[in-house]
């Protein structure tokens, strides 16, 4: 994943879009009529690491820092949760949900994300002419109300460069984002293994 110096820059570019996001979601009482929190992923479902082992942080309240880089920073009380996945190298990975107010919203929010992502390369060449990046477009998953997944490569400058694949996926009215990120390019993604976590992610949510 960036480093947080990194994610921080570059959310600047989304804090338009995720007052957007914030609006769709409805305000912290709706989520009191639902009947059960979501579940999140566990580590053992995540794509293997060929020498680490995942470890799962805590669910979370709030949006979380590591998506910050496509979708922005900061997220209000208005329902967002998080975990916080690493390994003991240089892979990372993040899931974060969100209960909206209705089924509507949460297929306008799905979209909302989904269009973010896919600009998520142009943003940040237009804002960082130091960092080049490049999005890909891995196609639709058939689970509940369907996820999409996405992929991103970075390359800086000075050397750096960073994979990451991205889903969103929803249930109802409930929406999850999916990311995993490391050092590498296109051809170090497991994008197969990332969209069976994608599947496994919105499937048991409910």
């Amino acid at each position: 994943m960036p480093t947080r110096t990194r994610a921080a820059a570059l959310s600047a570019l989304t804090l338009a879009a995720l007052a957007a996001v914030t609006a769709l979601t409805g305000p912290a009482g709706a989520l009191e009529n639902k009947a059960a929190s979501p579940r999140f992923l566990a580590a053992s479902e995540l794509p293997p690491h060929a020498w680490s082992e995942w470890t799962a942080g805590p669910v979370t309240d709030g949006f979380p820092m590591e998506l910050a880089y496509c979708l922005g920073e900061g997220v209000p009380a208005h329902g967002y949760r998080h975990r916080v996945f690493h390994t003991e190298l240089d892979t990372g990975a993040v899931q974060a949900t969100v209960v909206t107010g209705s089924a509507a919203q949460g297929k306008a929010l799905a979209a909302l994300l989904n269009k973010k992502i896919r600009s998520c390369a142009d943003r940040i060449e237009r804002t960082d002419p130091e960092l080049d990046a490049e999005g890909r477009y891995y196609g639709s998953l058939p689970v509940e109300e369907g996820a999409q997944v996405h992929g991103l490569h970075t390359n800086a400058s000075w050397g750096a460069t960073d994979i990451h694949l991205l889903s969103v996926g929803r249930d109802g009215r409930t929406v999850t984002v999916v990311s995993w990120g490391q050092m590498g390019d296109f051809d170090d993604a497991p994008v197969a293994a990332f969209k069976k976590t994608t599947t496994t992610a919105v499937d048991k949510l409910y």
